[in-house]
């Protein structure tokens, strides 16, 4: 399915102020692009995917090669780490997932759906994620966490097909685990794991165990050292570590010996917030098709015996860090510029493609689409920041000669997230009506080598917040932005960054911005560890420093407690079930507005938590969003 573009509007364009524009792309037309695609699986001619759906209150179902496999109620979904990840595998004539109500493993095939792990102790008490299938196929492999009062355990486990509800565990002993994958034998498994306070980005060990419960021996890694998606080889494992400073790809004897494949200044992986994305496969003639990039990510073929790297010519420019193969075709999720993030499938010895689904069927006409571009702009203290530039853009209105668009700085989600430039409506309903739109890929942002995601490190508050108001200064600086409408926005670390950006990046830079908005963003370091999750709970330790002996860089670095006089008026939105940032936090910030006399405005949302999915929640946020910047970048 090839999404269709509407056609240019016949209007010649009239001359209107930015931010009036007239714009066909409605926030209801966002919410339905909202649709997720994730986890494509390759498995017997066809590929799977997991497929949230914003219409049904964000459930998330299964879906084959355009079939929908799942039905409410079920609702495909993990919350293993809280963030989830690969939550179904097809096997056999059917598929297995976690499903998101009791977090129990069930199996869908052509005699129903019927569990496979037994009924907790207690709801959501032991939650599966990450799925493999065994080699005789009978069982898969998978991670299970359990909650046992206020004690989390994870452990490597593997599940009978047969239903008959015996899981046993297979290794124990770490504090997280991820990729389990069993060798082709069915002896031996290999699997990444790691410990507080190091997240999997920091450090983790890969290694080989047998199936008996103990940890094993260590392959690759340290506490220095990310090693993901490790892959059998006969008896050695292929997988990407950033030892060199870039996640690059590797060969591991069991013995010790490791070479590099393809040693270079691009990333071969990304951030592992998700449990199960893979960035490589091995192919049946021994190469390897491998997502590789630098800013982000393109689809390649590897061969490990010579280095060779060859691009797949597709017209997809960035891929998302997940793949799978069957036979020579992958399975991944792409997009471009001029296309919506789509789930595609390609033969890598033809290079022939087909889109499966797309997140939206029809965009608007190119013209009302921006057409980003790479900038690589001067940061405070000489470093270099990235950042994508999406100017207005419209078929059908100008501006008048001599005015500057008004800009509205987007800072990512992460801190180790980034942005690539995509079809992205939500960045269309904005710049579509004359705003423009600068994601700032800001120091601690992947894409660029370990080095560049270590500048957050000990610096949360300082550099990102830096970086934003360096970028934004400097698209004004080339002409390109209005100084005096600038606007900034984040979800999440981002929301923290654009809260900073108007509260302590006041006192440190002076006043950048006129308006602020805020995703379920960190107004309380401090805050976030008391009440945020175990995946999360040392993670500040190293972007901020452990607690009680930092204390007071956490208070130091808050927006709360930091609202001023030149604090500009800000948009707080918040998720009611947010388990990762309290809306204690949201609140405790309108409080400080309040105390100071800034304007804001402050919307809760029951049913959500972290990250918006039902369409309505996604609707009445774009709305409030642009009510916003009319009001405080004065259109």
């Amino acid at each position: 399915m090839t999404p269709v573009t509407s056609a240019r509007p016949q209007d010649c364009p009239k001359e209107l102020p930015y931010g009036t524009w007239p714009s066909p792309i409605s926030a209801a037309d966002v919410a339905r692009s909202r649709v997720r695609l994730s986890f494509p699986q390759a498995a017997g001619g066809q590929v799977w995917w997991q497929e949230s759906k914003p219409g049904e209150e964000g459930r998330c179902t299964v879906v084959r090669s355009g079939l929908i496999e799942l039905a409410a109620p079920w609702n495909v979904r993990s919350t293993v780490h809280e963030y989830g990840g690969l939550s179904h595998l097809p096997v056999r004539d059917g598929v297995v997932f976690s499903n998101y109500s009791d977090q129990r493993v069930y199996l869908a095939d052509g005699g129903g759906v019927r569990a496979l792990t037994p009924a907790p102790h207690e709801p959501e008490a032991l939650r599966y994620a990450d799925f493999a299938l065994s080699p005789d196929g009978a069982s898969v492999f998978c991670v299970r966490e359990r909650h046992d009062d206020d004690r989390i355990t994870r452990s490597i486990v593997v599940v009978p097909l047969d239903g008959s509800g015996v899981v046993r565990e297979v290794v124990s002993g770490a504090g997280f685990f991820g990729f389990p994958t069993p060798s082709p034998d069915g002896t031996r498994i290999a699997f990444v794991c790691w410990n507080h306070p190091n997240m999997p980005w920091d450090g983790t060990e890969l290694r080989v165990a047998d199936l008996d419960g103990g940890l094993g021996s260590v392959v690759m890694g340290g506490q220095a050292e990310s090693v993901l998606a490790p892959v059998w080889c006969g008896d050695a494992l292929y997988a990407v570590s950033d030892r060199s400073g870039w996640w690059n790809l590797y060969r591991a004897d069991l013995n010790g010996r490791v070479r590099a494949l393809c040693p270079r200044a691009e990333e071969f992986a990304e951030p592992l917030w998700e449990l199960g994305d893979r960035t490589f496969a091995v192919l049946p003639d021994g190469r390897l098709a491998v997502l590789h990039g630098r800013g982000d990510l393109r689809l390649g073929v590897l061969d490990p015996d010579t280095g060779i790297l060859t691009d797949v010519p597709t017209p997809y420019t960035s891929f998302m860090p997940t793949l799978s193969a069957d036979g020579t075709v992958v399975a991944c999720i792409a997009g471009a510029p001029d296309r919506p993030l789509a789930v595609v499938r390609i033969d890598v010895a033809t290079g022939a493609t087909e889109c499966l689904r797309a997140e939206l069927e029809e965009l608007p006409h190119t013209e009302y689409l921006p057409r980003p571009r790479r900038l690589e702009l001067d940061g405070i203290g000489g470093h270099t920041v990235y950042a994508l530039d999406h100017p207005p853009s419209s078929p059908v209105a100008r501006a008048p000669e001599g005015e500057l668009p008004p800009y509205v700085v987007w800072a990512h989600g992460g801190p180790t997230g980034h942005e690539v430039g995509l079809a992205d409506l939500a960045k269309a309903f904005f710049t579509s009506r004359g705003i423009g739109v600068l994601d700032v890929n800001y120091g601690g942002s992947s894409g660029y080598g370990r080095r560049y995601r270590e500048r957050l490190n000990g610096r949360w508050g300082v550099v990102d917040v830096a970086d934003v108001v360096a970028a934004a200064r400097s698209l004004v600086q080339r002409g390109l932005a209005d100084g005096r409408r600038l606007a900034i926005r984040g979800p999440s670390a981002g929301g923290s960054t654009a809260l900073g950006a108007v509260t302590t990046g006041v006192a440190a830079h002076g006043p950048t911005f006129a308006a602020a908005v805020s995703y379920f963003g960190v107004a309380d370091f401090e805050a976030l560890v008391a009440l945020t999750h175990d995946f999360e709970s040392h993670y500040l330790d190293g972007l901020l420093g452990p607690l009680p002996e930092c204390v007071e860089t956490y208070r130091a670095r808050s927006a709360i407690g930091h609202v001023g006089p030149g604090t500009c008026p800000v948009l707080l939105l918040q998720g009611k079930e947010d388990p990762v940032v309290s809306p204690a936090q949201a609140d405790a910030m309108v409080r400080d507005l309040d105390a100071n006399g800034i304007a804001y405005e402050h919307l809760v949302f029951d049913g959500e938590g972290h990250g918006f999915r039902r369409a309505e929640t996604i609707i009445a946020c774009l709305e409030a969003e642009l009510r916003f910047y009319r009001t405080h970048l004065v259109f």
